[in-house]
């Protein structure tokens, strides 16, 4: 019996022994525990916030509690077995081989899952074997591919309190990515922005942060897993930063006083230590960012325009992501989304990737080599980050030699560019040829998946192993002319020589000829049909090709981790190549985009104007592309910078104007735009308020949600934003609505409050009259036909107002049946003929500019507020009053009964 074999036994013996000492109530019997026994207790108590697989053999398994939730949980089976006097222990258990499925499920519902594996070769092991907990797999730091999506990022955030400010930093440690910033206190609401941004899987908080409502909220939408940690000095925490960059100083990310940040990246990396149990080589860089640097997009408008998700089921399909991401790496699927939620405002930065595109465009050849080639390169990201983490085997050594193979030719193809940005890209291009060649001449092209039993490493690389190779060969030589050799010995022509791993070489003799078997023929294995024998100089063999067999997986595998560690150390060079590829694989997609979608370049320039002609929505576009109506806008910060657009349900008036935002964001990301021309004056912020509902986690109505984004669009606009408003004031009775909506209006337009470039749809006709009261404001409807088939939307947006709402032909649409269609026609009717109902006065002070608001309508006074306002109420008796009180009930009584 080989080793190996001998040492599943004396496991499987181990496994039954725990099993006997745990106890019925799913913990763990303290009296009599055996060895094994004492090490799962002593390493469930140091993880007790996580499920332990404790590996046993070829399975993960799981006892007592946690048997009960896997099983559960996992959908796997339930087993017992009996201790004694009919109690019976809890145990599941997975394959390990198969582990990754499960641990995927487990951290997706926000488990930690801590892997235990032996920590020294069981053949060298006196007694138990060494065991200890190599690694706390938690969601926000998976590295294995069969549990992350190709194309997103898996972020573990942290946010925290330093001195007056919040500190927000982020990492991705499939990928190396690892950034930070700051903002004051006051500026809290952009925390809830940023999360929204990256979407992080983990969050590392403080107890006093955690405890914030908004907070509470966000996990519920976002569904992280928040983590509470210990405040640590700061001190502490930023030389943490310094031994694992090996730098004596932070100056060189950029983040030397931004200590806030600081401290949150440094409890990002003490919480990396903590749980992986080893040094992030991956992370080799820290990254620091301003979020003034960027366009300004809150949770609400990066939900509303469908940035990345649909606001129906949060599906990527149908999202602008959806549209543009034709990018063929999974580095550039990652940096598309990065740059789409992070627009531009810098023109000179817009501007050379707008160079980049159209260069690109123009040498469609060139951009096709370009896109087959990369396309045939692997996520180089996440292989560096398995070969750090020193889990990647020979084919992801495969994967990586057969990626690099194709940078030379990118290399080559890409000097042919002289666009500033191209050019940049072609200076710093590594094509990591000697990486390369390493795994060229060392690795075969089709290894196994498993690194310790041999088959990984090529000829000719190591003279050692090619020595034993020789041996090993010779041997199997030796043993098929054994063979001939004991048939024309014994005269027994069906005699053959065979080899299995449990008794090793031997001579197989069947039944029929056993009369004719040697004296020195030792038998070793009786079958049904033959008999199985060894002699001593086959037994000598095989001890010599056997020996000299695990000395070559031996060798193999040291050789293989020596090549691993090599590759390693080279993980910075790596990356950097790889980021390159990402810049370039989006702008080649943003170039191969503009062909095929004829997107056009825009202008992007400082003034104020937003010019767009024929401008298409990129999404809906290409669902209705040949029914689609292209439409212009015209926005200034003068005489246009507030449009209101009325007019029906169903006409287009919220998908013209999220392709207006589209159109602007897609400029600042650097991409061609749907138009036959855009002229895009920076914009510092989009902000959206399209729609509500209630927001039953938090308690709020529809109405008290559509105020909340209302309220953050007047407090943080500028006149650089673009404000787009899809109906404001809907939720709460039409004289009120009517006022906040004018009143909001009024604000946004005002040059000297916000004077921001505005579009707001409404069904409040009433707005109209804005356009007669104010500088800036203009009337905008969509296009109506009527004839006798019926109404017909045009979809088209012209100058003027509406003359109606069409809700009841749009009922019609919708399906509602002819007798309510009819019903509603003569209610509208009758209401439109008989309502006499005064419009309240809306007269309103503005404290601080000491001015009055303009009333909406001019109403005639009532006569009995005429009639009291004449009356000296200081100069009446209390007779009087009592009568002129008593006169004008009786009065306000008839005119009550007149008005119904």
């Amino acid at each position: 019996m080989s080793l190996k074999d001998k040492f599943k036994v004396f496991q499987a013996f181990e496994y039954f022994n725990l099993i006997d000492r745990l106890d019925c109530n799913g913990g763990i019997s303290l009296a009599d525990l055996t060895p094994m026994m004492q090490q799962y207790h002593d390493l469930k108590n140091k993880y007790q916030d996580a499920m332990l697989f404790f590996r046993l053999g070829d399975f993960y398994e799981m006892f007592g509690s946690d048997a009960k939730r896997a099983a559960k949980l996992l959908d796997i089976a339930l087993t017992s077995r009996n201790k004694g006097g009919g109690e019976k222990i809890p145990m599941a258990g997975v394959p390990h081989h198969s582990a990754a499925s499960y641990i995927e499920k487990l951290i997706k519902q926000g488990i930690k899952v801590a892997i235990c594996e032996q920590l020294e070769d069981p053949a060298e092991a006196s007694g138990i074997v060494e065991r200890d907990v190599i690694r706390v797999i938690t969601p926000g730091t998976v590295i294995e591919n069969e549990i992350l999506a190709e194309n997103e990022n898996n972020y573990l955030a942290a946010a925290f309190n330093y001195g007056d400010k919040f500190g927000f930093s982020y990492t991705d440690i499939s990928t190396g990515e690892f950034y930070l910033t700051e903002f004051s206190q006051s500026q809290a609401a952009k925390l809830s922005d940023e999360i929204n941004r990256i979407s992080p899987r983990e969050l590392l908080l403080e107890e006093k942060i955690a405890q914030q409502k908004e907070l509470k909220q966000l996990q519920e939408h976002y569904n992280f897993t928040l983590n509470i940690v210990e405040s640590k000095k700061y001190q502490e925490l930023k030389e943490l930063l310094l031994e694992h960059f090996n730098v004596n100083s932070l100056e060189g990310f950029g983040c030397a006083e931004m200590k806030a940040a600081v401290y949150a990246a440094g409890q990002i990396l003490l919480y990396l230590s903590e749980t992986q149990k080893r040094t992030i080589n991956q992370i080799t860089a820290l990254k620091s960012y301003f979020l003034e640097d960027y366009m300004v997009l809150d949770s609400a408008s990066r939900r509303n325009l469908e940035l990345t998700a649909t606001i129906r089921d949060n599906s990527r399909n149908g999202s602008l992501l959806a549209v543009l991401d034709q990018t063929v790496t999974s580095m550039g699927g990652r940096k598309i989304k990065k740059w789409i939620n992070q627009p531009l405002i810098n023109q000179t930065e817009i501007a050379a990737r707008h160079d980049a595109v159209a260069e690109i465009k123009n040498n469609y050849i060139v951009m096709e080599k370009l896109r087959t080639n990369l396309a045939d390169i692997y996520d180089l990201e996440r292989i560096m980050s398995k070969i750090t983490y020193q889990s990647a085997n020979a084919r992801d050594l495969v994967a990586l030699k057969n990626s690099l193979a194709k940078l030379p030719i990118v290399e080559d193809l890409i000097t042919s560019f002289s666009t500033e940005l191209l050019a940049k890209l072609s200076a710093k291009f590594d094509s990591l040829t000697d990486i390369q060649q390493l795994l060229e001449i060392s690795i075969k092209e089709e290894p196994p998946t498993t690194i310790t039993e041999g088959g990984i490493i090529k000829d000719n690389y190591a003279a050692e192993l090619d020595q034993l190779r020789d041996l090993v060969g010779s041997g199997k030589d030796w043993i098929a002319a054994l063979q001939k050799e004991e048939r024309e010995k014994t005269g027994i022509n069906t005699l053959k020589v065979g080899f299995n791993k449990v008794f090793g070489y031997y001579l197989e003799v069947t039944n029929s000829h056993l009369e004719k078997v040697p004296e020195h023929y030792e038998r070793k294995q009786t079958l049904s049909n033959s008999e199985r024998y060894i002699i001593p100089e086959l037994k000598a063999k095989e001890a010599e090709v056997l020996g000299a067999e695990e000395k070559i997986n031996d060798l193999e595998y040291k050789l293989f981790l020596e090549i691993r560690e090599e590759i390693a150390a080279e993980v910075e060079r790596i990356n950097r190549t790889a980021d390159l590829i990402a810049i370039l694989d989006v702008l080649l997609a943003f170039a191969y985009l503009a062909g095929e979608n004829n997107y056009q370049r825009p202008d992007i320039n400082s003034g104020s104007e937003i010019i767009i002609e024929n401008g298409r929505h990129p999404v809906v576009e290409k669902m209705f592309s040949e029914q689609f109506v292209p439409n212009d806008c015209y926005l200034n910060q003068s005489d246009q910078r507030f449009i209101l657009i009325t007019g029906p349900n169903m006409s287009g008036k919220s998908t013209y104007m999220r392709q207006v935002a589209l159109i602007v964001l897609m400029a600042q990301i650097g991409c061609f735009v749907p138009a036959d021309k855009a002229v895009i004056g920076l914009t510092d912020r989009i902000f959206t308020r399209v729609g509500a509902s209630d927001d039953l986690t938090t308690g709020q109505s529809t109405f008290m949600v559509e105020m909340n984004e209302v309220a953050n669009i007047v407090n943080n606009s500028t006149a650089q934003s673009l404000v787009i408003l899809d109906e404001v004031g809907r939720g709460t009775s039409t004289y009120d609505g009517v006022s906040i909506a004018w009143a909001v209006s009024e604000y946004l337009n005002n040059p000297e409050r916000i004077g921001a470039r505005t579009l707001f749809a409404t069904h409040y006709h009433e707005l109209t009259r804005l356009e007669d009261e104010y500088t800036g404001i203009k009337n905008y409807n969509v296009l109506v036909k009527e004839d006798s088939d019926g109404v017909h939307f045009l979809h088209r947006i012209g100058k003027g107002r509406a003359n109606d709402s069409y809700g009841i032909e749009v009922a019609r649409l919708a399906g509602l049946p002819e007798e309510i269609i009819i019903s509603a026609q003569k209610v509208l009717a009758r209401l439109e003929n008989n309502n006499k109902l005064p419009v309240r006065n809306l007269e309103k002070h503005v404290q601080a500019e000491k001015h009055q608001q303009l009333p909406l309508f001019k109403t005639e006074e009532s006569p009995i507020l005429k009639e009291l306002a004449k009356k000296d109420i200081l100069a009446m008796t209390p007779m009087d009053a009592m009568n002129f009180l008593y006169k004008m009930k009786k009065d306000l009584k008839e005119n009550s009964e007149e008005g119904s």
